[in-house]
């Protein structure tokens, strides 16, 4: 079992920067591929980025460029910074573990555990 717990979300003017963090506990962290999806009210849950197990990453075309996903495997815990943040950028984001092997995942249903989400608010 692992347990996520993500922190950072909030209100932020347009043009303006958050880093999310996700805190993971239970098995071994640096086994599993991590992400960040998100999900705007009345919108399906979509990737935002993805790390392996062993750092490849993958980014949506829609934050590619202001975006980078990261892990520390000493601090179990995987973080998204985010530049240049966009109104479209408002959302809940959930950050997910899967045992992927070496393969960064991009589908929600590679994924088996998900925090609880974090708001992230972008004013205009």
């Amino acid at each position: 079992q692992v347990q996520l717990v993500e922190s950072g979300g909030g209100l932020v003017q347009a043009g303006g920067s958050l880093r999310l963090s996700c805190a993971a506990s239970g098995r071994t962290f640096s086994w599993y591929a991590m992400a960040w999806f998100r999900q705007a009210t009345g919108k399906e849950r979509e990737l935002v980025a993805a790390i392996s197990s062993g750092g490849s990453t993958n980014y949506a075309d829609s934050v590619k460029g202001r975006s980078t996903i990261s892990r520390d495997y000493a601090k179990n815990t995987v973080y998204l910074q985010m530049n240049s943040l966009k109104p479209e950028d408002t959302a809940v984001y959930y950050c997910a573990a899967g045992n992927l092997g070496l393969r960064v995942g991009i589908r929600r249903d590679e994924y088996n555990y998900w925090g609880q989400g974090t708001q992230v608010t972008v004013s205009s």
